[in-house]
């Protein structure tokens, strides 16, 4: 009844066949835990399929701020396209870590001339440490991301304080661009 040919432990040999019977199980059970099974794989793929099909914002709360009108707190889609949101990221990095001016020399040929420079002085002067994306507007070709930031009171100095600025984009030769910055100081 005890096989040493399973590495010399006095584990109990048992058929397949007679697993289910000593086990208890009947196959009524076993097509009933089946069933359980497949319908939670189908409901969570359909679950996936869903998610697919629906815009980057899923839920905004009823609560809007009163001053700037947003609402308090947006949940995002896990299944949307982030490649908006990484253009943004990486301009806002850029412009967090002290790059403004190349990063915004080619706004310099247009009206934006004058814009790009107060940007520039006002990072310097009010440094961006992080931020939140609040909300997420959609008006195509444009993509207007909002975003909650924490900046320094002034450089060298621990202060901060928390604002609202925007990151306009908008999808030029396949990949999204950032055409506009807002930010109040």
């Amino acid at each position: 009844m005890y096989s040493r040919g399973f590495g010399g432990n006095l584990a109990l040999y048992c058929h397949p066949y007679k697993l289910s019977l000593r086990m208890g199980f009947t196959r009524t059970q076993m097509a009933i835990a089946a069933s359980v099974g497949a319908l939670l794989v189908f409901g969570f793929l359909g679950y996936i399929w869903w998610l697919s099909d629906q815009g980057p914002v899923l839920a905004r709360s009823e609560d809007h701020d009163p001053l700037t009108g947003l609402p308090v707190s947006i949940r995002m889609n896990p299944m949307r396209d982030r490649t908006i949101e990484h253009s943004a990221n990486l301009f806002l990095r850029q412009l967090r870590d002290g790059h403004c001016d190349e990063l915004l020399s080619k706004w310099e040929h247009d009206y934006r001339k004058k814009y790009a420079h107060f940007i520039c002085d006002s990072e310097a002067q009010h440094p961006l440490l992080s931020w939140d994306l609040a909300e997420w507007e959609s008006a195509p070709p444009l993509t207007i991301l909002h975003y909650r930031g924490k900046r320094l009171t002034k450089p060298g100095e621990s202060g901060t304080y928390r604002e609202l600025f925007t990151v306009t984009t908008e999808h030029k030769d396949g990949q999204w661009v950032v055409t506009k910055y807002d930010a109040m100081y």
